[in-house]
């Protein structure tokens, strides 16, 4: 499906959909405790439904009743030896540890650009642990047989937050103590802090050093619970965005106590001259000038491209550092944000890990790509605003994989657009 802007302001309320981080997590802590959970305000999208259907092969219970989800939780029983995580990175992060809590032998399988996503930190534990896999030339599938052991687990911080969130929820399942010790500077620091906080929540005891060594006990059990997932941080960006660039959106459901590092956006916002309001209800900001700034991505690689798109309409010149890991992303973000936004007009040099961006008044229409990668449509549809012409969006139902009525979202708030 491919849609067809034409510019126009962006006026009125949105309910910012759940975060996805957390409904992961909720679902898995709750798959894992024996008892049953109501998890509450989840938005079904498909990288949620791929982390549903993973728990329930390996044996929990889930009911699905319009944004509620009965969990019935099963301590890792696998019912079946094939794990599907479709197109979600964290799905497969999170549930290769979890899986292998027991010894059968398994295959992790997904699609599209997953398949080249790394899952290096994990083979390596393989390689050490003598656990046997085998994979082709990409990382998926992967066929596994062995089971993790307690122990010592020695593991870089620089790739991704996942392979340890993922460590944190199995390591408490086996039959003794266990240490993470992260090798290398952490980077995303706010999800190990979403992941210790639903594993507190669960009854899961995590004593964590300074985030260099995390000390786990062995055979905890995980305790049921109530959890409604508050709104996301990192799909809040967009519209953030949008208001910078002249559109008025109240943003409501947001938690300003959030764990979420996507909260972040708030001080990018202000780097670039934004002014934010916070109202008991809703957020939201808006600018007299737009400056250009520096902004480090190491802690919140997320909001890459909906920050692209501002610095594209910025005075000046922005600097985005410490964002490499944009590039191993549903799609190589950096280089795909600037083969799309210089399309429209805008001017941005790309760097092996950031961009320098030039920004310009205005853009233009054109024709672009998403490259199957739902942030980088929703960024383009938000470039709109400040184009002089129509743009289409090539591939945009790939929104479906966060964000599946953005939109209609979108159209509510007096987006012009027609598909094709």
């Amino acid at each position: 499906m491919n849609v067809i802007i034409t510019p126009n302001k962006l006026n009125g309320d949105v309910i910012i959909p759940p975060s996805k981080s957390l409904s992961h997590r909720a679902i898995i802590a709750a798959s894992l405790a024996e008892g049953e959970s109501v998890i509450s305000n989840v938005l079904l999208s498909k990288d949620i439904l791929a982390t549903i259907d993973s728990m329930r092969a390996c044996g929990a219970t889930i009911d699905i009743d319009n944004d509620k989800l009965y969990i019935k939780g099963s301590k890792v029983i696998r019912k079946c030896n094939i794990i599907d995580a479709n197109e979600s990175g964290s799905t497969i992060r999170f549930m290769i540890p979890i899986a292998l809590v027991c010894g059968d032998k398994i295959t992790f399988t997904g699609k599209n650009n997953l398949v080249n996503r790394p899952l290096d930190p994990f083979l390596e534990i393989f390689d050490r642990d003598n656990i046997k896999y085998n994979k082709n030339d990409k990382y998926l599938p992967l066929e596994v047989e062995g089971s993790l052991k307690p122990g010592y687990y020695p593991i870089r911080g620089d790739i991704s937050s996942q392979f340890i969130t993922g460590l944190l929820y199995a390591l408490p399942l086996l039959d003794g103590d266990s240490v993470i010790e992260i090798t290398t500077n952490l980077e995303s620091k706010g999800y190990i802090d979403l992941t210790l906080d639903i594993l507190s929540k669960f009854g899961i005891e995590i004593v964590n050093e300074d985030y260099h060594k995390f000390y786990i006990k062995g055979n905890q059990k995980y305790i049921p619970n109530d959890y409604e997932i508050e709104g996301d941080f990192s799909q809040s960006a967009f519209f953030l965005v949008a208001d910078m660039l002249g559109a008025h959106i109240n943003l409501k459901a947001m938690n300003l106590s959030s764990f979420q590092g996507d909260k972040k956006i708030l001080e990018d916002i202000k780097a670039f001259g934004g002014n934010v309001e916070v109202n008991t209800n809703y957020i939201n900001c808006n600018a007299n000038s737009i400056n250009g700034a520096t902004i480090d991505f190491s802690q919140s690689p997320d909001l890459g491209p909906a920050l692209t798109v501002l610095a594209s309409l910025a005075k000046g010149e922005s600097n985005f550092i410490n964002a490499s890991r944009l590039r191993i992303k549903e799609c190589d973000r950096i280089t795909c944000m600037k083969e799309e936004l210089n399309k429209l007009g805008a001017n941005i040099k790309e760097l092996p890990d950031g961009m320098i961006i030039n920004g310009v008044e205005r853009l233009k229409g054109n024709i672009v790509d998403s490259h199957n990668d739902h942030r980088v449509a929703m960024a383009l549809a938000m470039a709109s605003l400040k184009c002089d012409g129509e743009i289409k969006i090539l591939n945009a139902q790939c929104v479906s994989k966060s964000f599946p009525h953005f939109w209609e979202v979108f159209e509510a708030l007096g987006g012009k657009i027609r598909y094709e």
